[in-house]
């Protein structure tokens, strides 16, 4: 009978993972190397933001249902939710899980559950975890229960979706997917599908491979609108009311750890039978310098610009992958003076100087927004015409609503106006 959970990785996933077991009953312990991350959670405080997991939290550490700590310690299940980053070269780098893996290994006991929940290319479990294991002679399948169970989650959403989600749960074997989903089924209540490890893992790939790929091919017509002067925006309105049809938005670029990350484990496990993965890659690679290309036209090299948006999308606080930090980067490269604004975001998050509304916009040439937080798409605009030297706003979200005429107001649907207005001054 299952009674502790051991949780390791306390991030994004992990510790609303910890969390969600928590107020279901189990015993849990979580494991993480961020000291100040552990000391938050013993006080019932997170390190992140993601809604409704503050009150989660504080209730079950208060029941002393939630407890966290630097090393594992023995349990029935043990749950790896750590980070699988790219190195340069795009390839994945595997050294956390395999830390955790290893990590664990002094806790192990006959009939204990090891579940993978970490993103990782196909063959993870079966070519580094599984033998990680073994070679501490355990029978894995028989002795020792391992799986593979991609978190499948959207940030803003995790404690909702954690619950209703579809679940896919691949095994070592059999016996070793039903224990997974006997775990899962204590609060899941949306379908849990059993399945091998090796499809578990390229199944969430694909996943995430297939919302880049449609986002690339939105870009990529972003790109072409602007060429031939067509409204980019209303081309996927019109095309989406086919009813087999579902094109994406198009955007800076994709970021976090899922779109931006999850494609190149495919690639390098195969890399001559995924070009169109490839060129996605590329194209979505491409949309900082595409946006740094109208900015450009937008103002001159002494222009004051309001950065509003550093998250790779909305309402979070999470900057991984971001195109935002690209764009802001090669703003930085080509020495324009920037005022940053971004209400998700601390300062301890980035290397340089954030500021509030009022400050970003003071004297500003050009509103640019990158990331569609709610606080962006109503925007003061009475401050913006009365504050800012030129009243300009370069939506690269398609987000923001602008009444007022003396506010000129570009994004993916009307660039061809920006590139008209322009050829009339010459």
């Amino acid at each position: 009978m299952v009674t502790k959970i051991c949780v390791v990785g306390l991030g994004y996933i992990g510790l609303p993972t910890a969390a969600m077991f928590a107020k279901t009953g189990f015993e849990v312990v979580g494991v993480d190397v961020n000291e100040n991350a552990v000391n938050l959670l013993n006080q019932g405080k997170i390190h992140i933001e993601e809604v409704g997991l503050g009150d989660l939290v504080k209730k079950v550490v208060h029941e002393d249902k939630l407890r966290a700590t630097t090393s594992p310690e023995q349990a029935d299940v043990f749950i790896i939710a750590v980070p699988t980053p790219n190195y340069p070269d795009h390839t994945a780098n595997l050294e956390y899980v395999k830390s955790a893996t290893e990590s664990i290994l002094p806790y192990l006991r006959k009939d204990n559950l090891v579940i993978v929940e970490s993103t990782i290319p196909p063959r993870t479990i079966d070519d580094f975890v599984v033998p990680i294991i073994q070679a501490e002679g355990w029978n894995v399948g028989e002795e020792i229960f391992v799986t593979h169970c991609p978190e499948r989650v959207l940030p803003g959403r995790i404690l909702i979706e954690l619950v209703e989600n579809t679940r896919i749960v691949g095994g070592i074997n059999n016996i070793s997917a039903q224990k997974a989903a006997n775990v899962y089924k204590s609060f899941v209540t949306g379908e849990i599908i059993l399945t091998s490890a090796v499809t578990a893992e390229m199944s969430k790939l694909m996943e995430n491979t297939y919302r880049d790929v449609n986002i690339a091919l939105a870009n990529e017509l972003a790109k072409i609108s602007d060429k031939l002067g067509i409204n980019a925006l209303e081309v996927i309105q019109l095309a989406n009311r086919h009813p087999r049809v579902n094109l994406h938005q198009p955007g800076p670029g994709v970021g976090g750890h899922c779109l931006a990350v999850d494609p190149y484990f495919i690639i390098e496990k195969a890399p001559e039978e995924s070009p169109l993965i490839i060129n996605a890659r590329r194209i979505n690679n491409s949309m900082p310098e595409f946006v740094i290309e109208h900015v450009n036209k937008i103002v001159d090299s002494n222009a004051k610009i309001a950065v509003f948006g550093l998250t790779y999308k909305g309402n979070i606080d999470d900057v991984r992958e971001s195109p935002a930090m690209d764009v802001v980067s090669l703003l930085q490269e080509k020495n324009y003076n920037l005022s940053i604004y971004d209400p998700h975001v601390k300062q301890d998050q980035v290397g340089f100087k954030l500021s509030t509304f009022e400050e970003a916009i003071d004297q500003a040439d050009c509103i640019l927004v990158l990331t569609d937080h709610n606080e962006f798409k109503r925007l003061d605009e009475v401050k913006i015409h009365s504050k800012m030297r030129s009243p300009v706003v370069f939506d690269t979200k398609n987000c923001v609503k602008i009444n007022s005429e003396a506010i000129k107001y570009y994004n993916y649907g009307n660039l061809y106006e920006m590139n008209r207005e322009l050829e009339a001054l010459v």
